[in-house]
């Protein structure tokens, strides 16, 4: 698979942000709306009944605030995954939803856990990883821009505030990691140049036969004889002179 071929813009690229975003402000309008609380349908650990926050969490949020904080990376890191690894998108965010909310339940307090800063958790990680282990030079590059814009979050996988789900957080990065480890891509390959192949002798180039070992330019003799032996022909064109002057 070629370059042009992989890295290849569809309408994808927009339209998964663009729903994933809707479906989380459209439950939080619904709530304020009908003034509801859904919270109840979060993730509760080790109990039966919160296991269906693990399909559920994702779109529920506590605040205007809460919201705003994860819409735009979610629309950033879901748009990157589905341009830079449109094959297994779908499984990420699948799986990625799936297995942070389970190791959520599982480690988490006994307290609701809700917002979709799982699933962006398990998108930074898993884009991140998978850039360094594919080690193709436009995969890291973004693996680069995700920490330079969101290496921050790490912190956050840390118990620092009793307020957030630190567990989910953590969750979600594990899962990235796991996705990035499990998750087969097919990378396109890199184009090399004869010098870059392993079998590659600078002895047999018939570029670098033209240098000498200071790197001065070596004029090949068949190319000097065959300047000097070539025919040349110049042809002469004579024009007669019509015009005739007056006589005086």
């Amino acid at each position: 698979m070629s370059e042009e071929t992989y890295f290849k813009f569809s309408n994808k690229v927009l339209l998964v942000p663009m729903i994933a975003v809707l479906l989380i402000w459209t439950v939080f309008w619904v709530e304020i709306r009908f003034q509801i609380n859904l919270n109840q349908y979060g993730i509760f650990p080790r109990s039966l009944k919160g296991l269906r926050g693990v399909l559920f969490s994702p779109f529920l949020h506590g605040s205007i605030e809460h919201l705003y904080n994860n819409t735009i990376p979610l629309a950033i890191l879901t748009a990157s995954l589905v341009y830079f690894y449109r094959s297994i998108s779908s499984k990420v965010l699948l799986w990625g939803v799936l297995l942070s909310g389970l190791l959520t339940w599982i480690i988490g307090r006994p307290s609701y856990h809700i917002g979709a800063s799982g699933l962006i958790y398990v998108l930074a990680s898993f884009i991140f990883f998978k850039g360094i282990f594919t080690k193709h030079y436009r995969l890291v590059a973004l693996s680069l821009v995700v920490v330079f814009i969101y290496g921050s979050l790490l912190w956050f996988i840390f118990p620092l505030q009793e307020d957030i789900s630190w567990e989910g957080h953590l969750s979600g990065f594990i899962t990235g990691l796991l996705l990035a480890l499990l998750l087969k891509a097919k990378i396109p390959l890199v184009k090399k140049y004869a010098w870059e192949l392993e079998n590659y002798n600078e002895e047999e180039d018939e570029f670098l036969k033209q240098f000498d070992e200071h790197g001065n330019f070596i004029e090949s003799k068949d190319e000097v004889l065959e300047s000097e032996e070539k025919p040349f022909k110049i042809t002469y064109h004579f024009r007669e002179n019509k015009t005739k002057g007056n006589q005086k």
